[in-house]
């Protein structure tokens, strides 16, 4: 449990509250998985405005479950918003869709999802 995400600031904006706490990790499968398949696809057609707006989209909810792969996410954030065509940004893509997968496999298990 735990081990890809952490749940102190969800608990902390949940006030504990076991229901709100398994209504944002509902929230997070819904959201987070298609989002980050968007992302995935934004990057490979390297269309960045697309890019730009499925990582702008997951951040909070990336840092609020704190994955670990904020930053990362950022940088192909800016990767999007920038068109920046120079920069190869798999390798912070691969980062990123790694969490999600992990922290969405242990949220199914740990809330039984």
């Amino acid at each position: 449990m735990e081990q890809h995400y952490k749940l102190s600031r969800v608990r902390e904006l949940a006030g504990d509250d076991q229901e709100f706490i398994l209504a944002l990790a509902q929230t997070f499968l819904e959201e987070v998985p298609p989002d980050a398949e968007r992302l995935k696809n934004a990057v490979s057609e390297k269309n960045y405005q697309e890019a730009y707006q499925a990582a702008h989209k997951m951040k909070p909810t990336i840092d609020l479950f704190e994955l670990g792969v904020l930053q990362d996410l950022i940088e192909v954030q800016d990767w999007g918003k920038f068109t920046k065509t120079d920069v190869d940004i798999t390798d912070k893509l691969d980062i990123v869709l790694a969490a999600v997968e992990q922290a969405s496999n242990e949220l199914r298990s740990d809330f039984n999802l």
